[in-house]
């Protein structure tokens, strides 16, 4: 049958067999979405991670509120005593849009409710944007590959689950949008759409940006992109306004937010666009004054000279990070400055201690990407192979997939969180490769007859097979297991895979049993839960807004019981919380539980602690870098905070033991409550969570409150 049959002919309206292949390939795409990123729920009904409940707090903030007193809001549950001044320092496009949304779709439905499936939906509804976006570039074919690939692509999926109300899958979903838009204006010849099109693909990029920060990416391949405009078409004169529009549009919308305004326009952001966008002005101009046989010569020049006066720019800047207050062209934080650059190195401890802003490693990048990775560089061999006889990808669009492609590869090697931007790259190069590939084989087998069935047959069975990989392969981390592990809070983002209510219970017990007014010290990652499920004012939080505030909470770890003391009283804090996750281990030791402390809580971090106080670490930590020293368990808060003692320490491999640390061996602890809550020391503990009383064999994600002894006087 012809993919051009007509199915349904009502008047005008004709639905043939094509449209319904491509809504079928949109349908499959969007349900393969929906329901990867709905594993997670198998072990909660909860937010995941921690950013999501600030930003459940500010949607409610604008839903109970209204937008207006959202932009006035300080938020004083955050950074005691300081506050937050939250259209200033958030996703302020992500509130927005989650609250209309929810004002429009949520009519009878919990907000909370709604903010746990709001990444779902939008990370799934991407998957027909990226179709839009591929198909403008290479056509139809390319852009169902894409969708099914968008589907199923590890990076993108981990970075927008269920629960996870954050910036990826709002900030990919309009930025997506405003690249598809700019490309099918600058492709369109009706300018009565072409207009609009531009104006609001402009919107939509500060949309995406004001969600996401990280969406600055999109930006590095568009102003590339107009610096090679000049040279790939001819129609110049509809450049010299087309473009203009667009980064005029998108300069217009940075300064309805706060948070982007000037600091965006002069910024790298901005200029990323207004240098490419004056840069094609004046090229064209030089050109349309050149004669033919050396205008591009002459346009190439300017190019070059911009370039070189670029680079001279980056060299005078200094390549350490710094701070940004002196500086004439304001600079982003230095996780955006090292996507620019992979080699730009911080001596930051705050940023370092960051699991997402881990360096990629080569192992890592071909884990996420499988078979993708070959077929995006069969897809760029194809695409310069075919360029001069390809007749569905033009020449502006094959610069465009080929620079967006280098360029995401790139940015993703600085650390693990932008692979996002290399699965992007990687899915347009991969579908535009799968295109060409498709074309050139039923072309080549157009007759009907048994031996091209076969071939064709065997063609279809031979690709699913090799996209179908990494769902199944290896069994015990291909994309549906990777994708299926318990929401943060139900093992607070500790290394083990089970899910309690140990979390829930601990946030629950603050918001019944502390007074109104209580501020709660804890380690920053934890602040975002004491805000949101125990309704009480933190010292910190995610968004590590006041690196002073932090480090004095580490200090407060480290130091003596007496001088913390002294730190959280002047502080104004009431209680003091860690979390410590280990292991029960199945032998018992005259009638004692023995513990394996090495879960990813706080005792997993105090290294972290100890950098970011400027503490040395040969003091509190043994040569393992893990294990602490007496000093630490005898002489610091945290020491005595963590309700365990060092019993032994264990040779796993030979089972030897010894009473002191020796290299190779891990210590096995038993309990020790040491700020008793009848006691009359600086902290008493006052809440433990379930799991400390866990079984034999069991896992412990062990939350333990302590309430500051506002009484207590320091010895010295």
């Amino acid at each position: 049958m012809n993919s051009s049959t007509s199915v349904i002919s009502i008047g005008k309206f004709n639905l043939k067999l094509n449209h319904l292949l491509i809504i079928g390939v949109l349908s499959l795409s969007f349900s393969t979405s929906f329901l990867i990123r709905s594993q997670p729920a198998d072990s909660g009904w909860e937010l995941n991670e921690f950013d999501p409940f600030f930003n459940y707090r500010a949607t409610q903030y604008i839903v109970e509120n209204g937008i207006d007193e959202y932009f006035q809001w300080n938020d004083e549950l955050s950074w005691y005593p300081h506050g937050r001044d939250v259209s200033q320092t958030s996703q302020v496009m992500l509130h927005i849009t989650a609250a209309t949304t929810y004002w429009i779709f949520g009519t009878g439905m919990d907000l909370y409710d709604f903010t746990i499936l709001f990444p779902v939906i939008f990370g799934s509804l991407t998957t027909i944007v990226i179709f839009a976006l591929v198909r403008i570039i290479g056509g139809t074919t390319a852009g169902l590959f894409a969708a099914l690939l968008f589907s199923i692509s590890l990076p993108i999926l981990i970075r927008g689950q269920i629960g996870w109300f954050k910036s990826e899958p709002l900030g990919l979903f309009f930025s997506i949008l405003a690249t598809y838009l700019f490309l099918s204006a600058i492709k369109s010849k009706n300018y009565k759409i072409t207009i609009p099109k531009l104006i609001s693909a402009g919107v939509f990029i500060i949309f995406g940006l004001s969600a996401w920060g990280g969406d600055q990416f999109f930006l590095l391949p568009l102003g590339i992109f107009f610096l090679t405009l000049p040279f790939l078409r001819k129609d110049h004169n509809f450049l010299i306004w087309a473009i203009p529009i667009f980064t005029l549009s998108s300069i217009i919308t940075s300064l309805a937010f706060e948070r982007l305004g000037t600091n965006f326009i002069i910024g790298f952001g901005g200029l990323a666009l207004i240098i490419p966008t004056i840069f094609l002005i004046f090229c064209i101009l030089i050109q349309k004054k050149s004669k033919e046989n050396v205008k591009n010569r002459n346009g190439l020049f300017f190019l070059f000279t911009i370039l070189i006066i670029g680079s001279s720019f980056f060299v005078i800047y200094p390549t350490q990070f710094e701070t940004k207050d002196s500086q004439f062209i304001p600079l982003p934080s230095h996780r955006y400055l090292n996507a620019i650059n992979p080699f730009l190195t911080t001596t930051d401890p705050l940023v370092d201690s960051v699991s997402e802003h881990a360096t990629t490693t080569i192992s890592q990048s071909f884990f996420f990407h499988s078979i993708l990775m070959i077929f995006s560089g069969l897809g760029i061999w194809l695409i310069l192979k075919n360029s001069k006889q390809n007749n569905f990808i033009k020449n502006d669009m094959i610069s465009f997939s080929l620079i967006i492609g280098i360029t995401g590869v790139y940015v993703s090697s600085a650390f693990v969180r932008l692979e996002v931007f290399a699965a992007i790259s990687i899915i347009i190069l991969a579908s535009l490769g799968l295109s060409i590939i498709s074309k050139e084989f039923f072309n080549k087998n157009t007759e009907t007859n048994t031996k091209n069935n076969i071939k064709i047959i065997s063609f279809a069975f031979g690709l699913i097979f090799l996209l179908i990989i990494p769902l199944t392969l290896p069994t015990q981390s291909n994309i549906l297991t990777m994708t299926d592990n318990p929401l943060t809070i139900m093992n607070g983002g500790s290394t083990y895979q089970i899910s309690t209510s140990d979390w829930l219970d601990s946030m629950e017990w603050i918001k019944n049993n502390t007074s109104d007014d209580a501020v709660i010290a804890a380690w920053w990652d934890y602040g975002y839960w004491i805000q949101t499920k125990g309704e009480r004012t933190s010292l910190a939080d995610n968004s590590t807004l006041i690196d002073s505030v932090i480090k004095k909470i580490a200090s407060a770890f480290l130091n003596t019981p007496d001088k913390s003391w002294k730190i959280l009283d002047d502080m104004e804090a009431d209680y003091f919380m860690i979390f410590v996750a280990g292991q029960r281990l199945a032998v018992d030791h005259e009638d004692q539980p023995l513990y394996s402390l090495r879960g990813g809580g706080d005792e997993s971090k105090k290294q972290w602690f100890m950098r970011i106080a400027e503490e040395p670490l040969a003091k509190y930590l043994h040569q393992d870098g893990i294990s602490g020293t007496d000093y630490f368990w005898n002489e610091t808060l945290l020491g005595k905070m963590i309700p365990f003692t060092p019993l032994i320490y264990l040779n796993l491999s030979t089972d030897q033991q010894s009473e002191i640390y020796q290299p190779g061996f891990t210590p096995i602890y038993v309990k020790n409550i040491k700020l008793q809550n009848d006691g009359d020391g600086p902290l008493r503990l006052v809440y433990s969570s379930p799991s400390f009383n866990v079984e034999k064999g069991g896992q412990m994600i062990g939350v333990f409150i302590y309430e500051i002894n506002k009484d207590y006087v320091p010895v010295n």
